[in-house]
């Protein structure tokens, strides 16, 4: 477990390199908001296969993080590395360029398209100047097979009349079909049932097992201690641990999101 130059720890050793697999590495990303600094020299390494989750009190700043990573937000200090690269990220096209795609509560789904629609909406390819309707099935059928997504009746079903489980899985394909590298997801068990919520976390473990890089953002910690690989806590916008999830428990964890430190180890 690494702790923030803040506070203390028991260890001295440096972060990996990405010489190491690491996907994005973030080094002292600030972002501020006029006088409200939201985040604060936030150090964090993401490794491809697997799930890394982004936990933290309401207005620790997971949502400033995870819209900075995106592109949607530029950061104001610090940088942004891709595969040991520094990049700079001038928009959400050119994370999605990396490889990155972010999965939000809404989901970005329309109500009114099918499953195929919305899986290539954006990316339909054509055939003699039409729509390669049955080259969209094909792929669309594959790709939830793939994913193990068995609930669904027919690729012709409209969005609006899924679950929100079913729904989830729509999202997840479409990011697999763009060849995503990093999946961030946010929330994405709120205002599920058991089993819907089940599907989802299966769907989550099975991204990594493909080499995806999941940055799961929970405020649920059984679901968090159910897939996560690594765990990092933000606290008034500073990341003040991140380590392994077999590091903490659910006490340690809830000390350092509503206090920014742990009374004692897991």
């Amino acid at each position: 477990m690494s702790i923030s130059e803040d506070l203390p720890t028991d260890s001295g050793a440096p972060r990996a390199s990405n010489g190491d697999g690491i996907l994005l590495s973030l080094r002292k990303v600030t972002k501020t908001f006029g006088p409200v600094r939201a985040l604060t020299d936030v150090d964090l390494d993401i490794h491809p296969g697997k799930v890394t989750a982004l936990v933290g009190d309401n207005g620790a700043g997971k949502s400033s993080l995870i819209k900075t990573i995106s592109g949607l937000w530029a950061p104001d200090g610090g940088s942004i590395s891709w595969e040991g690269k520094e990049v700079h990220l001038h928009g959400p096209k050119d994370a999605e360029d990396l490889g990155i795609t972010t999965i939000y509560q809404d989901l970005a789904l329309c109500d009114n398209l099918d499953i195929v629609q919305n899986m290539f909406l954006g990316h339909e390819p054509l055939e003699h100047g039409m729509l390669d309707e049955s080259k969209m099935e094909i792929k669309a059928r594959e790709t939830l097979k793939e994913l193990n997504v068995v609930t669904v009746r027919s690729v012709r079903q409209l969005v609006a009349s899924l679950s929100g489980g079913q729904r989830q899985s729509v999202a997840v394909a479409k990011a697999v079909m763009s060849n995503a590298q990093l999946v961030i997801m946010d929330e994405p068990t709120a205002a599920l049932g058991v089993a819907q919520t089940t599907m989802v976390l299966e769907l989550v473990k099975r991204l990594a097992s493909r080499g995806v890089a999941v940055l799961m953002i929970s405020h649920n910690l059984v679901d968090v201690f159910e897939v996560a690989d690594r765990i990092a806590v933000l606290y008034l916008g500073r990341l003040v641990v991140e380590g392994p999830a077999s590091d903490f428990d659910r006490q340690s964890a809830v000390e350092y999101m509503t206090t920014g430190m742990a009374a004692r180890a897991a």
